[in-house]
């Protein structure tokens, strides 16, 4: 049988087809498609608690780490029937001619709730999950944050041992605020990201302005710390990007920004 014929199986009583299974998508480290299902069948059950809720963004990586990727938003006309999605705003509005003209035409996400959800998405090759702060409330409309991030970017020289000491003079800033909790997930990349969880969830606006707040306090230690977005200021410094607190924007998911982001990945 050819390998694009597929493999049929079953995952919690949804009937899948997995494809190209031997298809290496890790070239350094040999890793295939196969091995990224089995990964995200492992972690599903403490994965699967940062995904729901929320529409899931994927980047997927279809030739592998080494080929093109691209951000995928929408339900795909072949997803199964079974596959949930959320009504998410967009910018596009419906044309002329139509009963909704002028309206504004919302996106069909996916939601990724389950394990047969999850593993229909690693058989597309969505090597990255991405999720917003927020979870949905009412459809095609953006709910109400619980949770607020901030994103330490180092610029070289500089390091995530950097970003730890910026986390380090953030943490007794949001403490005093009220925010007891604030939890750490390095994001896959050079950086580190802060969650601080919000309960009850709060407007996104006032979320993104005491996130800009709380960047702009830390200004004070200016030998490490820069909040401004201009670029040629960030060398040797710790970048605290507070602007992610939007509706719009979205993370990448706990335990899909480690072993799976798509970067290569090189045995040690």
């Amino acid at each position: 049988m050819s390998p694009d014929a597929g493999t049929v199986t079953e995952v919690d009583g949804k009937r899948l087809t997995l494809t190209n299974l031997d298809k290496v998508l890790y070239p350094d480290a040999g890793f295939t498609k196969g091995d990224v299902i089995s990964y995200y069948v492992r972690i599903a059950p403490v994965l699967l608690p940062h995904l729901q809720g929320g529409p899931v963004t994927f980047v997927r990586f279809p030739d592998g780490v080494d080929g093109q990727s691209f951000f995928e938003k929408r339900v795909p006309k072949r997803a199964p029937e079974w596959l949930r999605s959320i009504d998410v705003p967009s910018g596009r509005r419906a044309q002329e001619g139509r009963a909704s003209a002028g309206q504004r035409v919302p996106i069909h996400a996916p939601a990724i709730g389950d394990l047969p959800s999850l593993v229909w998405a690693a058989n597309r090759a969505a090597l990255e999950l991405h999720v917003p702060l927020w979870r949905s409330t009412h459809p095609a409309e953006y709910g109400p944050f619980d949770q607020m991030v901030f994103d330490l970017d180092p610029g070289a020289p500089a390091t995530i041992v950097d970003c730890c000491r910026v986390a380090a003079l953030l943490v007794p800033s949001l403490a005093e605020a009220g925010h007891a909790t604030v939890l750490a997930k390095t994001s896959g990349s050079k950086g580190l990201q802060l969650y601080v969880p919000l309960d009850p969830a709060r407007p996104g606006g006032s979320v993104r302005e005491d996130a800009r707040a709380f960047a702009a306090a830390e200004r004070a230690h200016g030998d490490l710390v820069v909040s401004n977005m201009r670029r040629h200021l960030r060398p040797g410094k710790v970048f605290i990007d507070w602007s992610q607190n939007v509706p719009a924007k979205t993370t990448v998911a706990a335990y899909s920004c480690g072993p799976v982001r798509g970067r290569p990945c090189r045995p040690r």
